[in-house]
């Protein structure tokens, strides 16, 4: 049973009186007790798997609390934000930026985004589509420059297109193995494109007909990477702080590596599946697929952004018929590939459910261990961000979002 309606209608009530008065006052306490009685409900009854179960719809309620399951899973540190009526309710940390050490995650601990950058990038690629400097539908050799996706008798068929590589149809390998490099020998994007020392990685390689099938693949958005970069002339770090960051007011997000000492102050270190720490640094130059540094409140303002956009509200990024071709479905995926919280791939996001029920979302997921969930209803106003530091996120994440449901009434998958 969901307390949401009770909190709306406080909020609406607040926003009716004249300022300064008793009356207001006390309504906006009753409004923050609501919603601490929430915070307590989410950490002190996780929704439960049983065991061998990671699926949404084999859940169990239980009262496990969330200390429990992250000390369970071997993840020290979590951030939430959560979304409702269109504007952040409250945001919190709980745990530990490092196992071992005394620093403590708060809502401003800067977290790895993981694959949810894609989102970024997505943003960034479509502006410039709005603006004329790319198209969704041509071959992406006839922008590229200082590399070209390799020509096969697959290309000869159908060409790669920003739409296929947006959507994960551009038929180009993943890369197997990741996309590693030795600090001191950093590559260039197009070291890495191309698989060239002193990049570690496989070349970017079209493995099937564009367009004939769905597969995730991080080399995609490197390509959009270069695209992005090659059109404004500029880094994807800059592009993405110009076009995105400051319009949204996110100054806690940086795609910049290595990431300066402020910041580097305020950012976890990731955590295997043992809960080990792994202090590692970020690729410097592979950055769309991947390479976020941000906090869940700046993402979520990222979301708030999209979601009033889809209503007609602001165009600080995109306008609404962007965002709504983002939102339309490309792909129908398998949802019991993406454990029950995904049915389809519109352009640069995951979709599920449908009309009023729409939800947009993103999971991201860095090796050794940096997990991260995006997840709004446009028509709703609802949404939340959770990012972990540790391997263990993933199935925390679920559980996470499958009790924020329960609390605040989401439609998963209606």
């Amino acid at each position: 049973m969901t307390r949401t309606p009770v909190i709306v209608a406080c909020v609406a009530v607040v926003s009716l009186l004249p300022a300064n008065t008793a009356l207001r006052a006390q309504v906006q306490k009753a409004v923050g007790s609501a919603v601490q009685r929430q915070i307590r409900s989410i950490e002190n009854a996780l929704v439960e798997f049983p065991p061998g179960a990671t699926a949404r719809g084999q859940e169990t309620a239980q009262q496990v609390t969330l200390a429990e399951r992250m000390a369970a899973l071997h993840v020290p540190g979590v951030s939430v934000a959560v979304i409702n009526d269109g504007a952040i309710e409250w945001a919190k940390g709980y745990g530990l930026v490092k196992a071992g050490e005394p620093a403590r995650v708060t809502p401003d601990t800067i977290f790895e985004a993981a694959s949810t950058t894609k989102l970024v990038a997505t943003v960034i690629a479509l502006r410039l589509v709005e603006q004329g400097a790319l198209s969704l539908d041509e071959d992406v050799n006839a922008r590229l420059k200082s590399w070209k996706v390799p020509e096969n008798d697959l290309t000869t068929v159908q060409k790669v297109t920003l739409r296929r590589l947006l959507t994960h149809q551009a038929g180009i390998n993943r890369p197997d193995g990741g996309i590693g490099f030795t600090p001191g020998r950093v590559p260039t994007l197009v070291q890495v494109l191309k698989g060239a020392e002193p990049a570690e990685n496989k070349p970017a390689v079209v493995e099937s007909v564009p367009g004939s099938k769905w597969a995730y693949s991080n080399f995609d958005f490197l390509v959009i990477q270069l695209l992005i970069e090659e059109a404004v002339g500029k880094p994807f770090a800059q592009a993405a702080r110009e076009m995105v960051f400051q319009p949204l007011d996110m100054t806690s997000s940086t795609l910049s590596h290595p990431v300066d000492a402020t910041l580097r102050r305020r950012t976890i270190v990731p955590h295997d599946e043992n809960g080990t720490a792994h202090d590692r640094p970020m690729h410097p130059a592979a950055l769309a697929q991947g390479g976020l540094l941000t906090t869940p409140s700046d993402l979520g303002r990222l979301a708030i952004e999209l979601m009033r956009a889809t209503q007609g509200q602001s165009n600080r990024v995109l306008s609404r018929k962007t965002v709504l071709a983002m939102m339309k479905q490309e792909v129908a995926l398998d949802p019991n590939q993406f454990g029950g919280f995904v049915s389809g791939q519109g352009l640069g996001t995951f979709l599920m459910g449908q009309g009023q029920n729409l939800a947009f979302l993103h999971p991201g997921s860095n090796v050794p261990g940096a997990t991260c969930l995006l997840i709004g209803f446009p028509a709703l106003g609802k949404g939340a961000i959770i990012m972990t530091n540790a391997a263990g996120g993933e199935l925390l994440m679920a559980q996470l979002a499958l009790t924020i449901q329960r609390e605040y009434g989401w439609p998963l998958g209606q």
